[in-house]
């Protein structure tokens, strides 16, 4: 019994309002794995036509992405929604009394989605965080934000301009800095998408991954996602660049409009 009066029916309520937290984070998470693919096939693609297709397959991909209502609907709301569901998630359950009572009807109505408080020490808590709370941020006001501002000398960098030159400038300029940016982004996306991937299927279909270990799954993350997708840029690392010089002044300002490439 709980030690506060309604403690326990607080404690349900609470755990019922995080179950639903639960399955929108699910809800969402096919949204944000097919941008994904999409967005990552171009850099993969770059192990075999190097920029030239990385930047053919970008663009065939922002038909689906960066159109009015696939960027804001498709693809930014469902990352908003996955990050504050999860987020919300844990400001609940951090809450909850540990002595709350647990009602076991409830997990039979939630078809396995009965939350926990996952330790923030956790490679799916690690990964999510890093990339909610840096790399995405970074990631995306470098490559849609800033090149779209219209003050000068940047003025709007249109999209046939904004290409895998551009990554390759970064990558050229600031080496360090770039892959490392590059190398965390992926990781963490392809390794929170490997456990959360097992977490949903078990949640929904009552049975592990494909009966994957752990281990066995991050490592398809990494030789199927992470590896392809880095060596991708790396081979476009070792292109020569091929940018006019009012183009390379407009990068430039773009780049530097974030402190991390400012210094």
């Amino acid at each position: 019994m709980s030690n506060t009066p309604g403690g326990g029916n607080n404690g349900s309520t609470r755990r019922k309002i995080a179950s639903a937290l639960v399955a929108i984070s699910h809800a969402s998470s096919p949204f944000i794995t097919t941008f994904l693919l999409i967005h990552l096939a171009a850099p993969a693609l770059a192990n075999i036509g190097g920029s030239g297709l990385a930047s053919q397959t970008m663009l065939l991909g922002r038909e689906y992405y960066q159109t009015n209502f696939g960027e804001s609907y498709l693809v930014l709301a469902p990352i908003t929604v996955h990050a504050l569901a999860g987020i919300s998630k844990r400001l609940l359950l951090s809450s909850i009394p540990a002595s709350a009572d647990e009602d076991p009807k409830d997990e039979e109505a939630t078809r396995g989605l009965t939350p926990s408080l996952r330790p923030l020490k956790s490679l799916l808590s690690l990964t999510g965080y890093a990339t909610a709370f840096f790399f995405l941020p970074v990631h995306f006001l470098l490559h849609r934000y800033y090149p779209a501002l219209p003050m000068e000398p940047i003025t709007s960098v249109g999209p046939s301009s904004l290409d895998y030159e551009y990554i390759k400038y970064g990558l050229h300029t600031w080496p360090w800095r770039s892959w490392l940016l590059y190398a965390g982004l992926v990781s963490s996306v392809a390794l929170h998408a490997a456990d959360g991937a097992a977490l949903i299927w078990s949640a929904w279909f009552k049975k592990s991954w494909g009966e994957l270990s752990r281990k066995t799954r991050r490592t398809i993350a990494i030789g199927c996602v992470v590896t392809p997708v880095l060596l991708g840029l790396s081979v476009i690392a070792r292109e020569p660049p091929m940018l006019m010089s009012f183009l390379e002044s407009r990068y430039r300002a773009a780049y530097t409009q974030s402190d991390l490439f400012r210094l």
